[in-house]
């Protein structure tokens, strides 16, 4: 029997994944071998062990110096950014490289996220991700169209066998795009560990320029509960922030009693790029001894959403401009958290003077620090005003809650929630006036409408909206009937409301005009668009046959590529199918030649 392959995965600290070719006829030899191997696989384990993060294993995934539009770890409005943002001249279809030889294990393709994306597992354990991709390399693109004809759809998502698509080093594998949720030409790149946590791509020896320190723009400090003062107040106050010819900071002398806590708006500039991105890790010290410690170097997917108890929300939301937490409140699992001392929080005794410290660095250890007096003096608070929980409800952190009024309930689940709140609830004929988008909120809550008193034509074209904006637009979100129930969830508050669509999506071509010949053209190009709810879903056909279109959701384009050898007939019977969210159907047929 002749053996011409063999995988071995190995799982302790990491995976390790080897592919080994070759000819044996008999056992004997194959039990020596296999020895040899093995002696090999442990040596390789113990020097791999030795290096936590290697140095020059992995490439630039780039021809061009790497410039950042987006760090690791870098704060966004619902999560923790996974990977690096590299700038690409601001221009699409640059070569994409393979950072280091392996197989490709996943490969997604999706309307929305990182659009084209292409994952490669190696074999020290790691996997590297590539997206917003522009087009795939020939024999990827050949695979993934395949697949896409298969199942007759735009939006796959694949796992190929192990062998399957094997990359060499060095191996061009797409070229960068914009495609997906992007906000513009660049390449989304990560490296995640064999749980699949994304790490920060610069641990593994990618050069950044960076030579300038981390900026501080604003510092806050809070009270941890209602017998903390800080100047007078027991809220959160914004502090006086005094730069220094250093570049570092100072802040004016604060009074303060009990236990406090501060938060800093702060981030990183690089030497060839003008936007602020985020830091690398911060460091809180009260009078010499360590009091907290982020370090943005690894997450887990599950935490990311967590943000929203990192930051402070409410802020967020009002001013637009996020607050880094230097406490921990309760409920918060983040993995990033070391070198903690009372979650943060700072004992700020009578007759005292103390000196806080913030330690702000970027991963190139370029530092700022920000330095606060504080003096323990007890005060009389200053009320602004009695919280008044008259017409509230109160939601349990701990518990589930339902809400009722008329036809309307939204259900809260365990653990929806940080912390037991108060919110405002109200229903005004189909409208849900549910508080304000000012609290975070860790879990879907679940809105139902019984719709016993509505026609029962009207049923399949009513869907709940979010009404979002200053002029209260409805904005659709996911959902679902049962009988004469309606629901949907969400993990925001707002004012929701029922919304009715009855007109269908509109599709119009851009390049071409029914009974034209088409010969010369590459691209086949449609406009689709719906006013309402939403595109849902699309299928297109010449002669019957099911063609790939790509869509592009911000430009509203559907684009069919000749090249992909599908239509060969001289004259062609187009046909696309357009659907939206609530079931409204537009139909688009025209004829066309080519030769």
């Amino acid at each position: 029997m002749r053996l011409k392959k063999l995988i071995i995965t190995f799982k302790n600290n990491t995976l390790l994944t080897f592919v080994i070719r070759y000819q044996i006829n008999t056992l004997a030899v194959r039990v020596a071998y296999m020895k040899h191997f093995f002696l090999f696989f442990l040596l390789s384990c113990s020097i791999y062990g030795q290096s936590k993060y290697p140095q020059d294993y992995f490439r630039n995934p780039l021809d061009i110096p790497i410039v950042l539009a987006g760090t690791f770890a870098e704060l966004r409005s619902t999560h923790f950014h996974g990977g690096l943002d590299i700038k690409t001249q601001q221009k699409v279809g640059l070569k994409v490289y393979a950072a280091a030889e392996g197989y490709v294990s996943r490969i997604k393709i999706s309307h929305y996220g990182y659009g084209k994306a292409i994952y490669i597992t190696h074999p020290n354990g790691y996997t590297t991700v590539y997206g917003h991709l522009q087009k795939l390399s020939n024999r990827l693109e050949e695979y993934i169209k395949q697949c896409q004809y298969d199942k007759e759809s735009f939006e796959v998502e694949v796992f190929p066998h192990t062998e399957e698509l094997l990359i060499q080093p060095n191996e061009v594998i797409a070229y960068s795009g914009n495609t997906g949720s992007s906000g513009g030409p660049h390449l989304h790149f990560e490296i995640r560990d064999n749980e699949e946590r994304p790490m920060n791509p610069l641990l593994f020896g990618l050069q950044v320029k960076d030579t300038k320190a981390p900026y501080v723009s604003a510092i806050f400090a809070y009270p941890k509960d209602k017998n903390a003062i800080i100047n007078g107040n027991n809220k959160r106050t914004q502090l006086r922030l005094i730069p220094q010819k250093s570049g570092d900071y100072t802040v004016e002398e604060i009074t303060a009693y009990g236990k406090i806590g501060f938060g800093v708006t702060s981030y990183d500039k690089q030497d060839l790029a003008p936007n602020n991105n985020g830091v690398s890790n911060i460091q809180t010290i009260y009078n010499g001894n360590r009091s907290f410690e982020i370090d943005f170097k690894r997450f887990s997917f599950e935490e990311t959403k967590h943000i929203k108890r990192f930051i402070d929300y409410d802020y967020f939301k009002t001013k637009k401009s996020r607050i880094q937490k230097l406490f921990i409140e309760p409920n918060n699992p983040l993995s990033m958290y070391k070198n903690v001392n009372d979650n943060g929080y700072i004992l700020v005794e009578d007759s005292t003077a103390n000196v806080y410290k913030i330690r702000i660095r970027d991963y190139h250890n370029n530092e700022t620090w920000v330095t606060i007096p504080v003096k323990g003096k007890p005060e009389t608070i200053v009320q602004d005003s009695i919280s008044d929980h008259t017409n509230k409800s109160l939601i349990y952190s701990d518990k589930t809650t339902n809400l009722n009024s008329g036809l309307v309930s939204v259900n809260f689940y365990e653990n929806t929630l940080y912390d037991d709140t108060y919110i405002d609830f109200k229903v005004s004929s189909d409208t849900l006036f549910l508080h304000e988008d000012k609290i975070p909120i860790q879990k879907n809550f679940y809105i139902n409408y019984d719709l016993s008193n509505y026609k029962t034509e009207h049923l399949n074209k009513i869907f709940i909206a979010n009404l979002h904006g200053y002029y209260k637009k409805p904005s659709y979100i996911t959902t679902t009937r049962k009988g004469k129930i309606l629901s949907a969830k969400s993990k925001k508050f707002g004012t929701y409301a029922l919304a009715m669509d009855t007109v269908a999506p509109t599709i119009k071509p851009i390049n071409f005009q029914d009974k034209k010949w088409l010969s010369k053209y590459r691209y086949l190009k449609v406009k689709i668009t719906d006013d309402l709810s939403g595109i849902s879903k699309y299928r297109a056909s010449v002669n019957g046959n099911w063609i790939l279109m790509e869509y592009d959701y911000k430009t509203n384009t559907l684009i069919h590529d000749f090249n992909d050898n599908i239509v060969k007939d001289t004259k062609n019977e187009l046909k696309i199918i357009v659907t939206d969210n609530v079931g409204n159907s537009s139909t688009f047929e025209a004829i066309f030649y080519r030769k």
